[in-house]
């Protein structure tokens, strides 16, 4: 599948790149990261493909998807999508799972999600669900694609072959890490309504 999604980017160039990275947000199976990485190693001196004009079509093509998906979200509900999404990878316990991070940890969870397989294209469903308010969407959903688009087609800038290697490592401590990061930020901030708390009193 991955040499099938190469082709087209080899052939359509941009465009190719910026409807895969909207279709994949939307929930096409489209290894985004892997194609990110691949097209970054593209940029490197001497390639087809420019890094700038690159980083653009990418951030657009995820945005796209960000806010095709919010709107789907917020106009057709959460039954709809439990009995439509599994067409586009929206199976119940995906959904479940994501809809449990977006309670715990708010927006924070679309900022995140993009670094978490599996979790990253039902956040912005659930974010349409819930109602958020779209500047504030986009302002979380914005930030946090910059930097995923920015890491992975720099990764790909820089270390070209080895990218296999360093998704496997991604993919298997990426959740950990930011697990262990939210049960920090968690502690602090206990930490610090508590202290403020007490300086009230």
């Amino acid at each position: 599948m991955k040499e099938a999604l190469y082709d087209l980017i080899g052939h359509y160039g941009y465009i190719a790149l910026y409807v895969l990275l909207s279709a994949g947000i939307i929930g096409v199976p489209v290894p985004d990261e892997t194609l990110m990485a691949f097209v970054g190693s593209l940029t490197a001196p001497g390639g087809p493909f420019e890094y700038g004009t690159t980083l653009i079509v990418i951030y657009a093509g995820t945005m796209t998807g960000m806010v095709v998906s919010y709107l789907i979200g917020h106009r057709v509900g959460k039954p709809f999508l439990y009995r439509y999404g599994k067409w586009v990878k929206l199976t119940p316990k995906r959904l479940e799972q994501a809809e449990g991070w977006f309670h715990k940890y708010g927006l924070w969870t679309v900022f995140f999600g993009y670094f978490v397989p599996g979790v990253r294209h039902f956040t912005c469903y659930l974010s349409g669900v819930s109602g958020v308010k779209f500047y504030k969407y986009m302002l979380y959903a914005g930030t946090g694609a910059l930097l995923w688009c920015t890491t992975f087609l720099t990764l790909g800038h820089y270390i070209g072959s080895n990218l296999d290697g360093l998704f496997y490592l991604i993919h298997k401590y990426m959740g950990v890490t930011l697990f262990v990061l939210a049960i920090v930020a968690a502690v602090v901030l206990a930490l610090y309504f508590r202290f403020r708390k007490r300086r009230a009193v």
